[in-house]
């Protein structure tokens, strides 16, 4: 099967997840099929303003369990922009920037190469895998945005590309990395002529989990996309999806349906598939969000796209789908969508640090020196 190795490694990830001591940790199949569609019928709201009650608890376990109750202060320090590279209606460049005092943040980040009078921005975290920055999956879908006219930034997962300063498996990596994203709309707000009133997030798997969790956390973002994640009974395999207690606490439960609901009333296109946790989004999750978005009277606003045949993976089929949503929201220019004008470079080519730009001397390595800053 052409992109079982995706969903194997995911798998891979969640079944060598450390053990934890905290029992309202939530993860992985947490719950079966049936107790997650049971959770959703039991949580219909009666009205919006029932939602919005519940919606604030959601909110306030979401902080507290990431300990993200204030967000850090953003180093002041400049970004590092360089080896930009003009390519067939979009440009490339390799970023770096702190988001806390000498934690970096790495990624490449796309431009449209024609001149507007503003700019889209879109943030689009990557899912798990070896080397999923560099991928051509990646660099299709940020580099055909780019040239649709959006300021386009994907950044490493911690632990993967440039941003090896601690192991993927921090203890704390849900929190670092929500960090991390807050200070990439930072980043990208902080462009000539970023528009924030039209500012996007888009990623799939572990980035589908960052995509609804910055959604939910950050009303900086407009539009959402999360891919081949939203699932009623999987709460992610990973320490950076759920090693923090972020859905329970006591009595408290929540899913990541619900967390994802709080984006509402904001547009938000669930991408789904048959071979993977999201394989009953048209029947139990997207009517649940349906719902509450209905509350708000914006029923339309949020909308499902599923590949019965597929697997997990942000593959051409899906970027398809993907590219008229944004159009849409963020009045790009769908006609620019041709993924056979972008050219997959060299991970060499995108890397953030090598000979000529080293890593900062302030950089923060190891587990505990990070972990320390987090506290």
């Amino acid at each position: 099967m052409k992109y079982a190795p995706f969903l194997l490694l995911y798998f891979f990830t969640l079944l060598n997840k450390p053990v934890s001591a905290q029992s309202e940790l939530c993860q992985g199949p947490y719950f079966t099929e049936e107790q997650g569609q049971a959770f959703l019928q039991s949580q219909v709201p009666a009205s919006l303003a029932a939602w919005q009650q519940r919606s604030q608890k959601i909110k306030e376990r979401l902080r507290e369990g990431m300990e993200l109750q204030q967000v850090p202060p953003r180093p002041q320090s400049a970004p590092l922009l360089h080896s930009r590279r003009e390519m067939d209606g979009y440009t490339v460049e390799n970023v770096a920037f702190e988001s806390l005092p000498g934690i970096y943040v790495t990624g490449n980040l796309y431009r449209p190469a024609r001149q507007l009078k503003s700019y889209a921005v879109i943030l689009s975290p990557h899912g798990h895998g070896p080397d999923m920055r560099f991928h051509q999956q990646t660099q299709k879908r940020c580099g055909t945005l780019a040239r649709m006219g959006a300021l386009v930034f994907v950044p490493d997962m911690i632990g993967q590309g440039d941003m090896k300063q601690c192991e993927h498996k921090l203890s704390k990596a849900l929190k670092l990395q929500t960090i991390n994203n807050i200070r990439a709309l930072d980043f990208l707000l902080s462009l000539p002529n970023a528009d924030p009133e039209r500012l996007a997030v888009v990623g799939e798997s572990g980035g589908g989990t960052q995509t609804f969790v910055l959604t939910a956390l950050d009303s900086r973002v407009k539009v959402a996309a999360p891919t081949v994640m939203v699932s009623a009974y999987f709460f992610g395999g990973c320490t950076c999806e759920s090693g923090m207690p972020i859905h329970k606490k006591g009595e408290f439960q929540t899913n990541n349906v619900e967390i994802a609901a709080l984006a509402a009333p904001r547009p938000m296109l669930l991408i789904s598939d048959g071979g993977d946790w999201t394989k009953n989004n048209p029947k139990v999750e997207y009517p649940h969000i349906q719902q509450i978005y209905g509350l708000y009277g914006k029923k339309d606003q949020v909308s499902n796209v599923h590949f019965p045949a597929e697997k997990h993976d942000f593959g051409p089929n899906k970027r398809a789908a993907m590219y008229p949503f944004m159009a849409k929201y963020l009045k790009l220019d769908e006609k620019q969508v041709d993924e056979s004008r972008v050219q997959v470079l060299d991970r060499k080519v995108l890397t953030v640090f090598d000979e000529a730009h080293p890593r900062p001397a302030n950089a923060v390595v190891g587990d505990e020196a990070v972990l320390a800053l987090l506290k």
